[in-house]
């Protein structure tokens, strides 16, 4: 399988990477290593000493570089070998190791695994609603023993939540929902409403609705290559506009790990101005959609896996259903994506 390279991929929450210490974590096949420099600022190098080949996240940081638990060459944020403790201290031309451009943005570290010098901060994808100067984020990760493209699956087509959540996040009429997609440039969206649905109550809590009321529902899904997704998920009392309802932003992320593994960050957010207690209701509802998530979603998906084995998606030739227009959408363009990255003449 080939990833996308010239984009920006979630490596980890800013929270994950601690003063004074190693992070490590593979991405795309790739060991990383992780760390603050004396000035605060996230770095990211390949996380395989040159020499041999021991993993520098073994080791510890130095001020601002990382000393190979082996034989104590140290790497600094650039890649470059500062410091060699043997001999005339003479350091070999090869020392080095590879350096990703790094972004503390939006509650996240992003990084670029491609060519470094095609790295814009611009290209970005907009989550403003995880900005922490005036938003509150309940924040989550999970480890997934699955394809990464079957987590966009997964929430691009919410189509199964009334089966697979049925007590937990799905409603009474999700599978009847009303579904459209729109392709703006590299950005897919998939978009479902509900009519006078009867929603499970930590709903009805968070949107402060009347338990049981029949609402109209609705869950808007912006997808940006390889895997960045914002749902939008909202409600009104049945026969009210939309904009007297009330509507949550909850970012999902998912980065290969492995062809077959991947890591999961999402977030429920609400506005600083709804005051204080926000903090908190943020949190337990980050808890809360974590456990349907951790406990439905991903014992399916690496089911899923398994079955799939090494084969590909498209070579099963699956069957498509209504609901599968927005995840087939992605996944056209991210292939599409992939392929023009390629060299020419390269299958």
């Amino acid at each position: 399988m080939s990833f996308l390279r010239n984009v920006w991929y979630a490596a980890a929450w800013g929270n994950e990477i601690k003063a004074g210490e190693l992070f490590q974590r593979t991405l795309l096949n790739e060991p990383v290593v992780f760390f603050r420099d004396t000035q605060g600022n996230a770095q990211a190098i390949a996380d395989r000493c040159p020499h041999r080949f021991a993993p520098l996240g073994m080791g510890i940081l130095k001020g601002d570089a990382v000393r190979c638990p082996y034989h104590g060459l140290e790497f600094d944020g650039s890649g470059a070998c500062v410091h060699n403790p043997h001999g005339d201290g003479a350091i070999p031309k090869a020392a080095k190791v590879k350096a990703y451009p790094l972004v503390e943005r939006y509650s996240l570290l992003w990084i670029w695994m491609g060519d470094p010098h095609l790295a814009d901060a611009a290209l970005i994808p907009d989550f403003n609603c995880m900005d922490e100067d005036h938003w509150y984020v309940g924040k989550r990760y999970l480890h997934a023993k699955a394809n990464y493209v079957l987590e966009t699956d997964n929430i691009m087509d919410l189509s199964h939540i009334e089966f697979l959540h049925p007590s937990t996040l799905g409603g009474d009429g999700v599978k009847g929902a009303l579904t459209s997609v729109q392709e703006e440039g590299n950005t897919v969206w998939s978009n479902r409403q509900t009519v006078a649905e009867i929603m499970p109550e930590f709903l009805y809590t968070a949107w402060n609705i009347p338990q049981g009321t029949p609402v109209d529902r609705w869950i808007d899904v912006r997808w940006d290559a390889p895997a960045n997704m914002l749902l939008f998920s909202g409600a009104v009392a049945t026969g009210l506009p939309r904009d007297k309802g009330v509507s949550t932003p909850i970012p999902h992320l998912f980065t290969p790990e492995t062809e077959t593994t991947t890591h999961y960050w999402f977030s429920v957010c609400f506005p600083k101005a709804m005051g204080k207690f926000a903090e908190r209701f943020a949190d337990e509802q980050a808890a809360a959609i974590s456990r349907p998530f951790a406990d439905e979603d991903l014992p399916m998906l690496e089911a899923q896996q398994l079955m799939m084995g090494a084969a590909s998606f498209w070579d099963l030739k699956p069957v498509l259903l209504i609901g599968d227009a927005g995840a087939v959408r992605a996944r056209r363009v991210l292939d599409r994506m992939i392929a023009a990255e390629q060299p020419a003449g390269a299958k």
